[in-house]
Order: structure tokens, then sequence, then C-alpha cells
């Protein structure tokens, strides 16, 4: 694949031409050279778009696809195709499909289906058989046939020696194990955050002390295994106190927020649309307040789009029974850009990939092309129409964000809109 991007202005700290705008040329895939102006003797594709910004390739820790079982909600094809248009080069992918992927040959099936793409696929495996929470999965067979973590989509391990057990057995193959931070048996039925909004409307509340009261737990279990923990979307501001705190302790702890959590409050849930229900649930603007101040802090270590693609069956429903999720990956961009400046954005959406074992390339000639390309500056009010995933359950809809994706080079290919 040979381009050359004209007029671009480079947003990557690491890289040689950090915000000077100029012309990328690109050949079989690498960064051939960067230059105030460059010919175009071979007549190479020409890229050329409005405020035109560059940045190292964009990474989301959490997506599902849905496949293989559950391909109404989304392909794992058109998923890729829809996380590039949306800026993103690698996507961590969950294994709650149908049948959950434990074991070596589903990890090989995904990685199969995502092969030739433009955006890298990095498969999950289950932490337990089936994400039942009772055995745990073929964790190392998973690690060899290429699985970056082990982890039961949304579904907390109830049982803490299961937990230390796989803590330990991960530690020696360099296994990153996550949990999901919610203590079943305190949040019970809740649907919504428990606080003034759920009395009011009178739906069941989860209360923060069930996300709490697990990331405590997990936190003295990684500290007595001295494993690999991640945490991912935490939610709530005591968690980031208490993640904060073993991170002084030096132990070994990551964590990720979603973006809906750090944008959205339970303010949304007036209405009783369930694009709003997901899980964990929106919180307070005090917990949005203090995850910001996490992500600032390096307490917080990424963002996730946690994009989970429902289907209209499972959410145009009472909001009792609707199923949990909202897609993200078309609105992440925009979203984050509300809330940070340009430059802190791209930072967040480009940092997390060494804690998964995924390589990242500066903006630097010789380097291969990873790129993400970008208007920072476009606003626009989120609808359907900026949406191209088979699911539409979005929860930014009718919000105005601000910054676009153009699209990305990869894996020696372009795609954009």
């Amino acid at each position: 694949m040979n381009a050359l991007i004209k007029s671009a202005t480079i947003v990557d700290s690491k890289s040689d031409f950090h915000n000077e705008t100029v012309d990328i040329l690109i050949e079989k895939g690498r960064i051939a050279k960067i230059s105030k102006r460059i010919s175009n003797p071979n007549n190479y594709k020409e890229i050329k778009l409005d405020n035109l910004h560059v940045s190292q390739g964009w990474f989301d820790s959490s997506v599902s696809f849905g496949e293989p079982g559950y391909e109404e909600r989304e392909t794992i094809e058109n998923g890729l195709k829809t996380a590039a248009q949306s800026g993103f080069t690698d996507v961590v992918l969950n294994a709650n499909s149908n049948p959950v992927i434990d074991s070596y040959a589903d990890i090989t099936f995904v990685k199969s289906k995502a092969q030739n793409k433009a955006t890298s696929l990095y498969p999950i495996g289950a932490l337990t058989q089936s994400s039942k929470g009772v055995d745990l999965a073929e964790l190392f067979d998973m690690k060899s046939a290429g699985a970056v973590a082990f982890y039961d989509y949304q579904k907390p391990i109830s049982n803490p020696n299961l937990l230390k057990i796989a803590l330990q057995y991960a530690s020696n193959f360099d296994g990153l194990v996550c949990s999901f931070p919610q203590e079943s048996k305190i949040s019970g039925l809740g649907v919504v955050n428990e606080h003034i909004n759920s009395t009011r409307l009178g739906l069941k509340g989860n209360p923060a002390l069930a996300e709490e009261l697990q990331v405590a737990r997990d936190l003295f279990l990684l500290e007595y295994t001295d494993g690999k923990l991640h945490i991912p979307t935490i939610s709530t501001a005591k968690s980031v106190e208490l993640i904060r705190a073993a991170k002084s302790k030096k132990l070994n702890v990551t964590c990720s927020v979603a973006i809906h959590n750090l944008a959205l409050t339970d303010d949304t849930l007036d209405g009783f649309d369930t694009r709003f229900k997901v899980l964990p649930p929106l919180r307070t603007k005090a917990d949005c307040d203090a995850l910001i101040e996490g992500l600032k802090d390096g307490t917080i270590d990424m963002v996730t789009s946690d994009h989970n693609p429902i289907d209209i069956e499972d959410k145009k429903v009472e909001f009792d029974h609707a199923k949990y999720g909202t897609i993200g990956l078309e609105s992440a961009f925009g979203a984050l850009q509300t809330i940070f400046t340009t430059k802190k954005t791209i930072s967040i959406l480009t940092q997390g990939k060494t804690i998964f074992g995924i390589e990242s390339s500066t903006i630097n000639e010789g380097e291969i092309a990873n790129l993400s390309l970008f208007n920072p500056e476009k606003r626009y009010t989120f609808s359907k129409n900026d949406i191209a995933s088979r699911s539409k359950n979005s929860a930014f809809f009718g919000v105005e964000l601000k910054g676009k994706s153009y699209g990305i080079i990869a894996n020696n290919k372009i795609v954009l809109k």
C-alpha cells in the first residue's frame, strides 16, 4: 500500500514532528518520508482532508461483536470495519459470544475471522469455563493461541479462592487476569445507580458499595498472590481511591473506565430510555469528576468505548427486562473531546496497549504506518447517520460531540469513511 497524506498536523508527543503540519509519504505500509512538501511523481493515492490531523493508532481495550452466535447484533467483519471508520487500529475482543470463547480453538477461530483487516483484533479468553464462574478455563492454551487476557465479561467472580488461584496460575506465563468489579449479593436486582434518581423513578438500585467491595477484595487477593490484575470499567469515586492506594503500594494493577461513565450521569434516566441501561450503571456527577481526575493523574490507565451491540428486541422492552449495553466506537472520539483537550484525548486513546502486550509505533520515518486520521474541531449532533454498527443502541443520540474520525491507515491498508 502506497499513499501520500497531504497537509496533516501530527499529534504524537513521541514523534520528531509533533504539532507540525507536514506531508507523509507511505510506501509498502511504512512511513518513507515526512516533510513540509512532498511531490508525488509515482502518482500514489493522495489523501487530502479538511483540517486533517494524524496520530498513532487508537486502541480500545473492550469491544463486543457478537460473532459467533449473535451475528444479528454484529459480525466480526462489520465490527472491525466500524472500528476502522471510527479511528481504531487495535481492539480487544471480549469473550461474550455464543459459545463463549474459552478454548484454544475458539481463540483461533476469532483470529482467523479477523485476518487481513485494517484494524487488528486481539481476543480475550474467558476466565472460567463458559464464563460460569465455577472452573478455570484453558488459560495457558488460550494464551498460546493468542489470547491477550482472561475475563468473564461483566460477570463477577463470586468465589475469591477461584480468583486467587487464577492470579497465581496465570503469573506462571505472564497472563493478565481481569475481574469485573461488582459484588452480586450487594447489587442484587439493581438496574441503575442507587441514588436519588433511582428512588424518584422507582427503579431498583445498584449501589456504589457493590463495586467498591469487589475492588477492595480483589486488591487484597492481588497483594496476597503478587499476580497481575486488570479491573475493567470502574465507575465510582471510591474505586478510584482504592486503586490509587494500591498503585502507591506498587501492586501490579491496572484499570479502565467506559467513556459513557465519564460523559453521562444517571440524570439521563428520566425517560426510562433503555439505551442508558449499562453495566456498571451511570453514576453521579461527583463520580464522573473523580473518574476524570483519575485519568488525569494516571490512576486510571485507559478508557474504553465498552462497545456492546444489542439487538432491538432486547432493548425495546421494559427497563427492568432490557439487556445492558451501548455501542460506543463511533462516538468515542467525539465524546472524549467534550471533556478533554485534543492532546489529552489522543494520549488517552493511544495508551494501554503495552498492558495487553500490544506493540505501538510512533510517527517517524521508517516506522510502520499505524495511523488514525481525524478532524478535532468538527462539531455535530450524534445521530443514527453516524452509526456503522448493525445495532443502533447508542447512549449518545442527540448529544453534541466535538471531533470526528476520518478513518485509519494500518496493516498496509487504508480505510476512510
